[in-house]
This record gives C-alpha cells, structure tokens and sequence, in this order.
C-alpha cells in the first residue's frame, strides 16, 4: 500500500525530470481526497485542463481516495512532530488515518517538506525514480 502525495501526481502528468516507474501506477495506491484538489488546482493555474485532463483524470481513477472526515480533519488541528503547512497537516492526518486503521503505508512525495514530517510519524518513504 502506497499514500501517494500529489507531488508525485504532477511529476507525472507534467512530465518532470523525476517520475516514478511506470509499474507504481499498477501499485495499490491511496491519497486524500485533497489530492484531486491540488492537482486540478495546479493544471486550472497552469491552463492546462483543455491539454491534460483526460490524462489527469485517468491516474486519478488508479488511486483510492480517503475522505476528509471528521477525524481526519481533528488529527490534522492536533501538533505533528515537526512543523507543518496547512495541506501537509491533512494529508498527514490521512496518514495517520490509514494507520489507526490498521493499515501503515510507505509514503511516495517528491516535497522534502512532506516527506520529513511523514517520517517524523514513523513511515516509510517508497523509493522513487528522481
């Protein structure tokens, strides 16, 4: 089981120098749902909808998304070990989620930021290319 950040979603979509294996698609992946937020945030800023939406949407359907729930969104007011931004903290609320659930998985993010602190939390960080 794979928390994918959307670091890594637009890695892919905008064809950056550093992507992962076209074999982590095939993973079973997970994120919140903020992740399709950021990502068409980030293509509508860009104006890329119209060039990369069909492609957005088909690696989106390949996550399974967890929801901002209640207790999601009361772990991300809660401290972390270290500092944190606003989207970081509910992302690693996700996290934190999924792991009180019994499920602990390694966490694929090209933002040092996120991946500090999602080790500061005690995951894993799955090796990627780049």
């Amino acid at each position: 089981m794979i928390y994918v950040d959307t670091s890594v979603v637009l890695a892919e979509l905008l064809g950056e120098d550093r992507i992962p294996q076209p074999a982590f698609w095939d993973e079973p992946l997970f994120s919140s749902r903020l992740l399709v937020y950021e990502t068409w945030v980030r293509l509508n800023a860009r104006n890329l909808v119209a060039t990369h939406g069909d492609a957005t949407d088909q690696l989106l359907s390949r996550v399974s998304l967890v929801e901002l729930s209640p207790l999601v969104l009361e772990r991300a007011l809660t401290p972390f070990p270290v500092p944190v931004r606003t989207l970081d903290a509910l992302h690693l609320a996700t996290l934190d989620w999924l792991a009180r659930s019994g499920r602990r998985p390694s966490v694929a993010v090209y933002d040092v930021r996120l991946r500090d602190a999602a080790l500061a939390l005690g995951f894993a960080p799955h090796p990627l290319a780049g």
